[in-house]
């Protein structure tokens, strides 16, 4: 049996939060950076050139990638040979806490009515799967409130297949606009249930921009779809143009018989995330 020390935990998610704020993925930041000679639109070609300026000063200045820092979403996949000293959710928390404390990261975390804000941007939304081995893998997310705010589940009749979840994908990228700051990025979770299709879609965002799905069925609708998000012309910050959505990725599941759960989640063009292994 392995230990892992609860500090190593806490530090490892107080600098997963700076630098995931600070420094875009790689995938991404190279669509950012190729995305302005791909456009023909003037318009659209200064918005990515913006970008990538943002992106650069970013990185010198030590400033976020936006002011939005989002709330902390973490994916913890436990080695069942491992074993934590102490506790892990407040090893976690702790780590999220820091992060946005020394990094000077604003804290968005608030009481659903009053919006009383925690002050901390605690607790995260912390997602558990317990997995072979003696390793721990944390991937975390900073999801903003204006992509999330976007974000659908749906339960389709059954019968509405693969052409109602297109429908439904194409009509809430195009009813979102320029609200989730396109170009964007867009996760699917069908099958499940309710929740467990919500948090499909949000691991699908955890996915390369450039990787292939193994099911070679999905990897052909994630082609399909994507190629009709970009047909809508929406375009980066909604101001026109070939480059509404930069990745379109679809994680499935075996569903009931009476159901066909779908959801869509949305996130923004910074698509702030960070993995690592302990």
């Amino acid at each position: 049996m392995r230990t892992i020390a609860a500090t190593e935990i806490v530090k490892a998610v107080r600098d997963m939060c700076i630098h995931a704020n600070h420094f875009q993925p790689a995938d991404v930041r190279k669509c950012i950076k190729d995305g302005e000679a791909k456009e023909d639109s003037p318009t659209a070609k200064e918005v990515f050139r913006q970008l990538a300026e943002n992106i650069d000063l970013a990185e010198k200045t030590a400033l976020p990638l936006c002011q939005d820092t989002g709330l902390a979403v973490l994916f913890v996949s436990v080695g069942q040979d491992v074993h934590i000293d102490g506790n892990l959710t407040e090893a976690i928390n702790e780590g999220v806490r820091k992060g946005y404390g020394e990094g000077f990261l604003r804290k968005s975390a608030c009481h659903p009515f009053t919006r009383k804000n925690t002050g901390d941007n605690t607790p995260a939304v912390i997602h558990y799967d317990i997995v072979p081995g003696d390793k721990v893998r944390i991937s975390l997310m900073a999801k903003g409130g204006g992509a999330e705010n976007m974000s659908r589940v749906m339960m389709l009749a059954p019968a509405a297949g693969w052409e109602g979840v297109k429908e439904f994908v194409l009509k809430r990228v195009a009813e979102s606009r320029s609200n989730p700051c396109p170009p964007i990025l867009i996760g699917i979770g069908i099958g499940g249930t309710f929740e467990h299709s919500a948090k499909l879609a949000k691991l699908a965002l955890m996915r390369k921009v450039d990787d292939v799905n193994p099911d070679p069925d999905l990897a052909a609708k994630e082609t399909e779809l994507l190629g009709l998000v970009n047909k809508l012309g929406i375009g980066p910050m909604g101001l026109g143009g070939k480059q509404t959505a930069l990745s379109l990725k679809i994680e499935m599941t075996p569903c009931h018989i009476a159901s066909l759960p779908l959801a869509v989640n949305i996130q923004c063009h910074s698509s702030r995330h960070e993995e690592v292994e302990l």
